[in-house]
């Protein structure tokens, strides 16, 4: 049954600072537990109902019927999956107007201190799924099919993963007390905090992680261990909350990455076709991360059905693909969404070793079923020229079976590269516009940012342009005009002006107080 009657206020939720005993016991209930996930669903098959919400933890918190409809559909893999067993998965869900939870003092001040792409979402949940499909002659269908899933505004994957594989074996066997049990042990965990590394108990055994903050280096290694060395039994380390195994994502594919790259950097219309539910919102995920540490302004959606509420927005042919990555299952989504500009047909994940074969370039039409072959479906043709001699790292690699997280490594650190290469002549420039120290008098409004022109700025790329700190060579003037007609240029921008008035606005404030204390010495 569901456990839920009907949408309502949303659960209260307070501070989560490091407050006394005494304050920790006068806490809102779930207030700890708040910080991590919004609620734990059990999703199940119904005979009569299809996927029918069985159980949502805590029971007070309230879903909108349109989001319980959209967490019923997205835990479950499309019936032609095939999935036998257990499968982990992930989606993405538009939170419904008007039902936004409180933005708390805690959540702006770990969103200041996070990476841009490991923000807390305002306007979306991220659903982590466990499901189970396994033979059961009790069962009328012949089969056991149901799905644990965690429900949060974070996009910690890895952690989320780690944390499912923990819980929902048990959950399966023992049922809803278990689940009950491991929630109070996260209601318990302390905040997510960046830059900290923190020891998080749940189910007898300690997951030991780095929470990433802005100021951290690229290259992340393992965290390092925290004072409690003497924990009994000894924490297990997840050497990262959020990222996938790049390489292994993009094996299929590696002679499209760079390509891929500019697809998601020009914010274009994608869609994932893969076998799985697996697949695709791992590839998805894949794609987005490409652009770190630039923040990824566009919608995507891990995973779709055909039941998701917003189903007609994006496959409506009266308008142009909306900017959203799609990663989607049913073959029907090859007619659907063939007007779509790039479709990247993934198929069943390759055996370790396996070398990736040179696939050209096809165009969008020739997708006509499902069994057509995996490969890059698409008339764009990429700005920048290929970097061979990464290919031939990255394939001699693999004829020499290098372990997969080294080459991961690798295809990261370039990918990082590659972005921060096309940033940084943008971030010199902007930086350009800022007026000078010297004209902020205590006497007159703060003077203004200077606009910003893309002539000027295109102009300045033949001194300061990507070249200083990239060797590949191409179109990068094309690459950056269109770049201008992306969201991530506007999201960028906006992002940076807020920072550069905030940095103006606080000067003008020095000056006026330090005036102030002159005359004040002065009389």
């Amino acid at each position: 049954m569901d456990a839920l009657s009907g949408a309502g206020p949303r659960r209260a939720r307070c501070s989560l600072g490091a407050a006394s005993p005494g304050a920790r016991a006068a806490a809102a209930p779930w207030a700890r537990f708040s910080a991590w996930l919004e609620c734990v669903c059990v999703v199940t098959f119904d005979l009569e109902l299809g996927q029918a919400l069985e159980l949502v933890y805590p029971s007070d918190f309230r879903l909108t019927d349109k989001e319980k409809s959209s967490i019923c559909y997205l835990s479950f893999p499309d019936s032609h999956s095939g999935c036998l067993g257990d499968t982990q998965f992930s989606f993405r869900i538009r939170q419904c107007s008007g039902q936004k939870s409180p933005w708390r003092a805690e959540d702006r001040h770990y969103n200041s201190g996070a990476p841009t792409p490991l923000q807390r979402e305002p306007a979306h949940y991220f659903g982590y799924v466990y499901f189970r499909q396994v033979k059961d002659s009790s069962m009328k269908r012949g089969y056991f099919q149901k799905s644990l899933v965690l429900v949060s505004r974070l996009p910690f994957v890895r952690l989320f993963q780690a944390l499912l594989s923990l819980i929902a074996p048990e959950y399966f066997d023992k049922s809803a007390p278990c689940l009950e049990a491991v929630c109070s042990e996260i209601d318990e965990w302390p905040a997510p905090v960046p830059g900290q590394t923190l020891n998080l108990p749940v189910m007898g055994v300690v997951l030991q992680v780095h929470i990433p903050s802005r100021v951290d280096k690229p290259e992340y290694g393992p965290p390092k261990p925290c004072s409690h060395e003497n924990l009994l039994p000894a924490p297990v380390i997840l050497t990262s909350v959020h990222e996938l195994d790049l390489f292994r994502c993009f094996q299929p594919v590696l002679t499209h990455v760079q390509t891929l790259w500019e697809l998601m950097l020009l914010g274009e219309p994608l869609v994932v076709l893969a076998p799985s539910p697996a697949t695709s919102s791992e590839m998805v995920l894949a794609l987005i991360s490409c652009l770190q540490p630039l923040k990824f302004c566009c919608d995507y959606r891990p995973y779709f059905t055909i039941h998701d509420s917003e189903f007609k927005e994006f496959t409506t042919r009266t308008q142009a693909p909306p900017n959203v990555v799609l990663g989607v299952t049913n073959p029907f989504f090859i007619k659907t969404l063939q007007h779509w500009p790039h479709i990247l047909r993934v198929g069943e994940p390759k055996m370790a070793g396996d070398l990736p074969k040179q696939v050209k370039l096809k165009k969008p039409s020739r997708l006509k079923t499902l069994d057509a072959k995996p490969g890059l479906y698409t008339a764009y043709s990429a700005h920048l020229h290929r970097d061979k001699a990464l290919l031939k790292r990255l394939l001699k690699g693999l004829q020499k079976k290098k372990p997969w997280d080294t080459q991961t490594a690798l295809l990261r650190r370039h990918l990082l590269e590659l972005t921060q290469s096309f940033i940084i002549p943008l971030e010199h420039y902007m930086a350009s516009l800022m007026p000078l120290q010297k004209n902020i008098t205590p006497w007159k409004t703060p003077p203004q940012i200077r606009p910003f022109r893309q002539d000027d700025f295109l102009r300045s790329l033949e001194h300061a342009g990507p070249q200083l700190t990239c060797i590949l060579k191409g179109d990068w003037l094309g690459l950056y005009r269109r770049f201008f007609k992306s969201p991530h240029f506007d999201g960028w921008y906006r992002q940076r002006h807020k920072e550069m008035a905030q940095k103006l606005e606080a000067l003008h404030l020095e000056a006026i107080s330090e005036h102030r204390d002159l005359d004040e010495r002065q009389v």
